[in-house]
């Protein structure tokens, strides 16, 4: 890795992307007829699945519930085959665990949950492939599934990793980027208000940097959510044909 070039003199990144191209989006909505909302995604070579039921009553202890809003649930969980490493425990571990509070904290900030007080909403993602932009992948993923559930939100949730390298800030990470190391964050936007639901970084950055940086991953993120709208309008139009409208 340490001779590889990750940014060439023509401004051309490993897979021939410019510093700040998205990777290939491609996505579906209404995968399980058996879930409320679902949706499948790939960036790239990193693909992943999400599943919302909800909302419902509160399972478990009535205790959980919240008198003025609903109850947001997320659980990640990784395909065993999903990366070269061999895994044990695809789910509960503390990779997991950190991903699925950091899904809560972004669809927290996103879905109107005081609409369903007292109930809950959970949202499952699984990684079937991962190649760089695990996170951001999971985000845009489960952001179809909850439209696909009906569930009213804010505005779409919109996610994408950036990092630094040469001087230059780069979006939509793959992973041989980010094996690389380096600066690297994950931003999740709300486009419309321009509203950060969740901003991680990994790695120390100056901050006459994290600004460029920054507004990679912000651009990025408003070029995703130009895909999934188309998407999600895509959808909503085959719907209306098998409905007869």
């Amino acid at each position: 890795m340490a001779g590889l070039e990750l940014l060439s003199d023509q401004g051309y990144r490993v897979d021939g992307r410019r510093a700040g191209e998205l990777r290939k989006i491609q996505a579906r909505m209404g995968v399980f007829s058996q879930a409320d909302g679902s949706a499948y995604i790939e960036q790239g070579n990193t693909k992943a699945l999400a599943v919302v039921y909800g909302p419902h009553e509160i399972r478990g202890s009535r205790s959980r519930a919240l008198p003025d809003r609903a109850l947001v649930n997320c659980q990640y969980s990784s395909a065993t085959f999903s990366t070269g490493e061999r895994k044990r425990r695809p789910h509960g571990d503390r990779k997991s665990c950190e991903m699925g509070l950091q899904l809560r904290q972004t669809f927290e900030a996103a879905i109107l949950t005081q609409l369903h007080p007292r109930s809950q909403i959970d949202i499952y993602v699984q990684v079937l492939q991962a190649d760089g932009g695990t996170y951001a992948a999971c985000v845009n993923a489960a952001t179809l599934a909850v439209l696909d559930a009906g569930i009213p939100m804010r505005d779409f949730v919109c996610a994408c990793s950036a990092g630094f390298v040469d001087g230059t800030a780069l979006a939509d990470l793959s992973h041989v980027e980010e094996a690389a190391g380096g600066p690297q964050l994950a931003l999740a936007l709300l486009p419309a208000s321009g509203q950060i639901a969740l901003l991680e970084m990994d790695a120390r950055l100056h901050e006459d940097h994290l600004e460029r940086v920054l507004e990679a991953a912000a651009r990025a993120a408003r070029d995703v959510h130009t895909l999934l709208d188309r998407v999600v309008r895509q959808h909503v139009r085959e719907a209306s044909i098998l409905l007869g409208d």
